[in-house]
């Protein structure tokens, strides 16, 4: 039986968690707007503001809740964190107040899955602390997200890969310490076992890159997400990630949490929009009454409640089985938390925007940042299409085919059945 009752005890840490980010991280977003500033470890300024509000984190024993006790984390599980990433999700900064940013979440646990002591003593622990940041360099500009279509090679020569070829939209690149590079090393094999994984330290020669590509939210200047050459970059042959040829392996180890951290961030986001909403339909009055009392105006809050509902219980159900079934079983699910999640965002937003007027469509709120969030959830860790495709499939694999020329529902033959079983009772003359 599913259960997504919490003890309250937890309860309260999540009730000093939502006051928390409201009232002393939310204002980050304020002083300092750039998507990728809270990954610059170079701004003294912001760190001044950061570094106590991430140790009061840990004094609650809230930091880093995503990893497992062995990494120093409490090991809450995933619908514990859903409940806190609900929270986290409101603003941009609170990830990294609270240990758990993308991607140097999702390269912490590929690390310390798959990393050689030396490489988490080296990079995983300073990743843990917060002291620096890492990036993920796997999509490449003429294959996007399909590892089938990379070119990016690695070649061995001597007691060194050679890394050679372009990667795209490796975030934080700018910021990074060490970049986590998926490159083909074995082009013979399946398509699936070519590849493998590499750590290079952001200093290794042969890095070029080529201009930092901003976001909807950023400008040109602002822009953190890398279109990177590697130009004859040496790494040693230790620099690699788990076996070779087990960098497909390897990365949906680290896409399956972070699609389903996404889904989770995304409802407090689309909390965030239907307050907006709230506020603004009960202070601003047209064609002689309140917004609230418009029926158009009601029922855009009615469908937003409903959807954000109907999408968080879908999240909830999913972790609920990370957290409880054999792994792998929730996979269709967390499929699911990512078909739905950029719509549901989108539409809230759009609603949000359309009852706020010309301010809504300006950077004097939230709500556009909000709305231009959708499309890049909609493309992260996967486009939605190749998780429709999944879902489809998995749900196929398991129908079965009518056993003859009509439906198995097709009534005359079901009418049929009917009368044979029940024949009996039917022939039986009626009481008056």
């Amino acid at each position: 039986m599913m259960d997504f009752s919490i003890d309250p005890e937890f309860q309260q840490k999540l009730d000093w968690m939502n006051q928390f980010v409201r009232e002393e991280v939310e204002p980050l977003d304020l002083l300092f707007p750039q998507s990728g500033a809270p990954y610059d470890k170079k701004n003294t300024r912001a760190l001044k503001i950061l570094r106590p509000l991430q140790q009061r984190v840990r004094e609650q024993g809230l930091w880093a809740c995503h990893l497992d006790p062995s990494l120093g984390g409490p090991g809450y599980g995933q619908l514990k964190l859903t409940l806190m990433n609900e929270i986290i999700g409101r603003c941009s900064w609170a990830p990294n107040v609270f240990g758990c940013a993308a991607p140097d979440s999702g390269n912490a646990d590929i690390l310390a899955m798959y990393g050689t002591e030396a490489q988490k003593t080296r990079y995983l622990q300073p990743l843990l602390n917060g002291e620096i940041c890492s990036c993920f360099s796997m999509t490449e500009p003429q294959a996007g997200a399909d590892p089938k279509e990379f070119t990016c090679t690695a070649t061995r020569d001597g007691d060194d890969w050679v890394i050679e070829g372009e990667k795209w939209y490796s975030s934080n690149a700018r910021y990074a310490a060490f970049l986590i590079v998926m490159a083909v090393t074995n082009p013979e094999n399946k398509p699936h076992e070519r590849m493998s994984m590499l750590i290079v330290p952001a200093e290794t020669p042969g890095i070029n890159i080529l201009r930092n590509v901003g976001g909807m939210n950023d400008s040109d200047e602002e822009g953190h997400h890398a279109y990177i050459r590697y130009e004859k970059v040496r790494v040693p042959l230790d620099a690699m990630l788990g076996k070779r040829g087990e960098a497909f392996k390897v990365a949906q180890a680290r896409l399956g949490g972070g699609r389903i951290h996404h889904a989770m961030r995304s409802v407090g986001l689309c909390n965030r929009g239907i307050e907006m909403m709230l506020e603004r339909a009960v202070s601003r009055r047209t064609q002689g009454k309140l917004l609230a009392d418009h029926q158009f105006v009601q029922g855009m809050i009615a469908d937003s409640a409903m959807e954000l509902e109907q999408f968080r219980l879908l999240v909830l159900k999913t972790a609920w089985m990370i957290d409880k079934l054999p792994p792998g079983s929730a996979r269709m699910h967390i499929g699911m938390c990512k078909m739905s999640l950029a719509k549901v965002l989108h539409d809230i937003a759009q609603r949000a925007v359309h009852l706020h007027g010309a301010l809504g469509t300006s950077r004097e709120t939230p709500l556009a940042k909000l709305w231009m969030g959708a499309p890049a959830l909609a493309v992260a860790d996967g486009p939605t299409e190749v998780h429709k495709v999944q879902v489809a499939k998995a749900l196929l694999k398991h129908a079965k085919p009518a056993s003859g020329l009509f439906p198995s529902e097709y009534i005359p033959h079901k009418r049929e059945a009917a009368r044979k079983r029940y024949q009996q009772l039917l022939d039986e003359p009626q009481k008056s």
